[in-house]
């Protein structure tokens, strides 16, 4: 067969066929799995149903010593319900575009639909996060907290404010936009107040936590770097963050934080929880209305949907710290 035979075959002889349309969509997704913090933030668990329900039962005893017999302990019951939600994202092609395209347009929009398909999770992780200081987590407080308290834990805030002017540090910013000796003393104190965090028995949850993700706007990102990158700061001092072997800390600006102009967050990411929940119900797939669809014979179009069923929800609180900076 020749070659002008072949690719008459393999597109139908009009075009790009739907058949390789959808396989450019499915390869495309595969290639570009998205931003990396999402799983470094959020634990997939599937679904089967309408929604699930979660149950968190407080943390097991602390080995103590036997005197007197056994001391069993009961455990504390919270939990949360994540509803799946149902989303689609359909593309339209012109019959006679899908035809005559030379350009590379519609190989295109196919790859940027692939894109947007995974930016997805991120789409909807960052409208939580955004959302977690009126947001109820699973013990009905809010996810960022001044006030969290669960058995014999007393209270606990992972959402700290911070007052960078009275930082010691050589030289100083605002706190919208702080020098990066300001913003390593900051992410520094959110760290601590997570590893410090203790659990319904009074027992520390985090005493083996080593890598940390600090989150911030873009307009925070470069002090954000900075403070996590540079061995020594502008003023001269050895950075704590870099010099220290006992850490390992990276940061990422989200510019679907916008809305914050003073605030990131830091979360643990090598804890064998997370601090968000990614619920998937139905994985993004592709349909079709292709060539010698009634849809395209009487619109003379084609239509292409991805549809997924999933949601997001809240995890574990004392992975992360939300800064607020102050002056």
């Amino acid at each position: 067969m020749g070659r002008k035979k072949r690719e008459e075959t393999e597109m139908g002889g009009k075009g790009l066929s739907s058949r390789a349309i959808i396989g450019m969509y499915y390869a495309a997704l595969e290639q570009d799995p998205g931003v990396k913090w999402v799983g470094d933030l959020g634990m997939t668990i599937p679904s089967d149903q309408e929604s699930e329900e979660y149950k968190w039962l407080g943390m097991a005893p602390a080995m103590r010593e036997f005197i007197g017999g056994l001391h069993a302990k009961g455990l504390r019951e919270n939990g949360i319900t994540i509803k799946n939600k149902e989303f689609e994202a359909t593309i339209e092609f012109l019959t006679r575009d899908m035809r005559r395209d030379k350009t590379g347009q519609i190989t295109a929009r196919i790859n940027e639909l692939a894109a947007r398909t995974n930016a997805h999770w991120a789409k909807l992780l960052s409208a939580l996060i955004v959302g977690g200081a009126a947001g109820i987590c699973y013990d009905t407080l809010y996810f960022f907290d001044t006030t969290h308290d669960e058995g014999d834990s007393g209270s606990q805030s992972n959402q700290i404010t911070i007052d960078v002017s009275d930082i010691a540090t050589g030289v100083h910013g605002i706190y919208t936009d702080p020098s990066a000796g300001e913003m390593s003393h900051c992410i520094l104190q959110a760290i601590a107040q997570i590893i410090g965090f203790v659990d319904d028995q009074g027992e520390p949850m985090n005493e083996n936590a080593r890598s940390f993700l600090v989150m911030t706007p873009i307009s925070l990102l470069p002090a954000a770097q900075a403070a996590v990158s540079n061995l020594y700061l502008a003023s001269g001092e050895m950075n704590t963050i870099v010099s220290s072997p006992e850490f390992s800390v990276k940061a990422v600006g989200n510019a679907r934080l916008s809305s914050w102009t003073e605030r990131f967050m830091v979360a643990r990411t090598d804890g064998s929880v997370k601090p968000f929940i990614l619920q998937t119900e139905v994985e993004p797939s592709m349909e079709a209305l292709g060539e010698g669809s009634e849809y395209e014979i009487q619109n003379k179009k084609q239509l292409y949907t991805v549809f997924a069923s999933r949601n997001v929800g809240y995890g574990y609180w004392q992975q992360t710290c939300q800064v607020i900076m102050t002056a």
